[in-house]
Formats: structure tokens, C-alpha cells, sequence
């Protein structure tokens, strides 16, 4: 099958679109990436997804942003098939990820239920019905209603794509929040991943509010590079009860968003911290929470060979060489060495997601997320090719 993988993380940059070949023969799955673009958002869509995601605004404006995100990824599969001279029609399915506004894994007692919850917008409906194409969304609600977190589910792509049976690895995606997961030598042994807290949320937040808006990004982490660690600060931020948090666990913007870069503004007119040093402390605090992380649930009990480092937190050289320094002497690589794009791979991974959901596949990982059972993620939308695709189906 081809298919499009679509993503908006919690960075609220923009969609990042893959077009891949997959195929599973055999059990074995095999994937070719024809394409990867990622498609800007347009001017004033990030601070509304910052309203919503932070309880400002209103279900009027959620139910627009809604439908309006569907749109802007169905523009990106058109155009992501159209980069590749491949006419849309000869797309089987797209998969889309949608925008994060909401995520609450803690539980909230509702009489006899204890409610927990996620919230993805960028209805895959609207996708379907202007592509034509089969479209599957709105993944993490079925690992939810099965008793787990929802998150993390990048996991089952790392296990599926990157696992390697006689070498450990240890992927650290790093978007707007971090998460890690840990591949053992052996199949027989278990996966183990997990958030880890932010990744770029924080940094970028505090760029744009330390330059009033001008950037969006410490690019190559060049004002970071410049300033040095508030150490008084970094403790303070280390003591934060996520890190410590014994896994299943997950978190998002309700957590390390603009609730909390406020507090750390404060704390710099407190401590008299430059804005280098502030940027300096709070690159070292995403990288301290990474690796403390690890060290407590990961590196302390089992044994790693390889570090493999993707998401957009690569761009961030600063912050890369922070976390060379402290997983030393273990060797730590990007995607690129294992023949992968490291922007592409979160795209890739919900095009894998929407091909395995249709096929019926469970595509969620108990171990991971906390979850009782074993589901299928995904809500299937037919598009226009949705019988040719039962047909191709029922032949495979």
C-alpha cells in the first residue's frame, strides 16, 4: 500500500507529511519513504492552538479549529502526493495523527468512573472527503478506553522499524515533548518507554517571549551556546514530580506549557538571569530531564549499545552535544545512520499506524502505555477507494 503519514506535534509548527511504500509479508514488514515535506501553519493558527491547548478559549473556537485543521491536512497529503508525481487517487490510505490540544492521563473521578483522557483535533473525515482517500485518525482515545495512558505510541514504529535483535537501543525522539524507548537485544524481552517531559516546548516558548515574538526556535541552539547554566534554577527545575515518575506515564503542553514558562520568567527576574543563561538552563534542563530519566528507569538496569537521537531536537546542536556529554561513553547517533530521515520518522510513523489499523492489526503496546489489552488504534473514515480497499484487503 501507499501511504501518507500526517503529524502535528506540541510544538505547533506546522504538519509534517510522509508518503511511504508498506508492505507486510510473512510477518515481515517492509517500508520504502517515497517523500517528506513538512507544511508551515498559517500565520495566527499557532497562538489559537496555544488558547485551546491552555483552557482559554471556547468549544465555538475548538469545533472551528477542528474542521479547519482538517483541511490543512488534507492540503498536505494533496500536496505531498502531488511532490511526488503521484496523482492522490493512487493513494490507498492516509493517517493522521491530528493536533494535541488536550491530554489528562491522570484519572478524575466522575461517581463510579475514573475518567482519563486525550484530545486530538484536525477532523480525519474532512481529510477523506477531499482527498477521496480512506483516511484513519484519532488513534490514542482506543489505548485510553483500554485502561492506558495513550501515550506514548511512537513505540510500536520504533519496535516495528528500528529494533535489532543482539543490539540494545535506546531511540530518544525529542519534539515538543520528549519521550524514550528502549529496544532490548532480545525479542523475548520487553519494551519499556515512556515521556520523559519536554523537549522543545520549553525552549522554544521562552525564545519567542525572550526575543517578543521575533523567533520561534533557538536556532541550532546558538543563544543557548552562549549563556551558562543557572545551576540554582536547574535544581529547582529538576525537582519537578514528573521526572521522578515511575513509568507508564505521559504528559503535554498542561504540564510543561505556558503555565510553566511563566514561572520560569519569574524565577529569572528573581535570580537576575540573563537571557543566554536562562536559554543555557533551560536547554540543560531538557536535557537533564532526558537523561535522568533514563539513568533511574532504563540505563540503571539494563544495558544499552546505541543511543539513537530524532525529532526536531536534533536541529538543537547545543542541546545534542548536552546529551552526548552525559550518556557518555555510550555511542550516540542520529536516524540518518540507520538509513532514516530524523524530521520524518513521527510523519512515518502514523502511516504505519493507519496501515496496520486497517488491517486489523493491534497497534498499541499494553506494556508501554498501561493499557489492559492489546487494541487496534485508529478511526477509519472511508474515502472514495474505501471497497477497492476492502477488496485488496480480503486478496492480501
Amino acid at each position: 500500500m501507499k501511504v501518507i503519514g500526517l503529524m502535528s506535534g506540541t510544538s505547533l509548527d506546522g504538519i509534517d507529511a510522509a508518503l511511504l511504500d508498506i508492505s507486510r509479508a510473512r510477518n515481515k514488514l517492509r517500508h520504502k519513504l517515497i517523500a517528506f515535506e513538512t507544511y508551515p501553519f498559517p500565520e495566527n493558527l499557532r497562538e489559537k492552538l496555544l488558547d485551546i491547548s491552555e483552557e482559554n478559549e471556547t468549544t465555538a473556537l475548538i469545533s472551528h479549529l477542528n474542521f479547519f485543521l482538517g483541511e490543512l491536512f488534507a492540503q498536505a497529503a494533496l500536496k505531498i502526493a502531488a511532490r511526488s508525481k503521484l496523482a492522490i487517487s493512487k493513494v490507498d490510505l492516509i493517517g493522521s495523527h491530528g493536533q494535541t490540544v488536550w491530554h489528562s492521563p491522570s484519572r478524575i473521578s466522575e461517581g463510579r468512573y475514573k475518567i482519563h483522557s486525550t484530545f486530538q483535533i484536525g477532523d480525519p473525515s474532512v481529510i477523506a472527503v477531499r482527498t477521496g482517500v480512506t483516511t484513519v485518525g484519532d488513534f490514542r482515545p482506543a489505548d485510553v478506553a483500554a485502561g492506558g495512558e495513550g501515550a506514548p505510541i511512537a513505540p510500536y514504529f520504533h519496535h516495528a522499524l528500528v529494533r535489532k535483535e543482539g543490539k540494545s537501543r535506546l531511540i530518544v525522539n525529542i519534539g515538543g515533548i520528549s519521550n524514550v524507548t528502549y529496544l532490548p537485544f532480545s525479542s523475548k524481552k520487553e519494551i519499556l518507554a515512556f515521556d520523559t517531559g519536554p523537549g522543545n516546548m520549553l525552549i522554544d516558548g521562552l525564545a519567542e517571549r525572550l526575543t517578543f515574538g521575533r523567533k520561534k526556535m533557538d536556532l541550532n541552539g546558538a543563544m543557548a551556546a552562549k549563556g551558562r547554566i543557572h545551576l540554582p534554577l536547574l535544581t529547582e527545575l529538576m525537582s519537578h514530580s514528573f521526572i521522578k515518575k515511575r513509568p507508564p506515564k505521559s504528559t503535554g503542553r498542561e504540564t510543561f506549557g505556558q503555565s510553566l514558562i511563566e514561572a520560569i520568567l519569574e524565577q529569572s527576574v528573581s535570580y537576575q538571569i540573563s537571557d543566554e543563561d536562562l536559554m543555557a538552563t533551560v536547554t540543560a534542563y531538557t536535557s537533564a530531564s532526558i537523561y535522568s530519566s533514563c539513568e533511574r528507569f532504563v540505563l540503571s538496569r539494563n544495558e544499552v549499545d546505541e543511543i539513537v537521537i530524532g525529532g526536531g531536537g536534533v536541529r538543537n546542536r547545543t542541546l545534542l552535544a548536552l546529551l552526548r556529554r552525559a550518556f557518555y561513553p555510550v555511542p550516540v547517533v542520529q536516524f540518518e545512520n540507520l538509513g532514516m530521515d530524523s524530521k520524518a520518522v513521527e510523519a512515518m510513523a502514523f502511516a504505519l499506524f493507519a496501515h496496520d489499523s486497517f488491517l486489523g492489526i493491534p497497534n498499541n503496546l499494553p506494556g508501554v502505555t498501561g493499557a489492559r489489552e492489546s487494541v487496534v488504534m485508529g478511526k477509519i473514515c472511508p474515502g472514495k477507494n474505501y471497497r477497492k480497499l476492502i477488496g485488496m484487503s480480503r486478496r492480501g
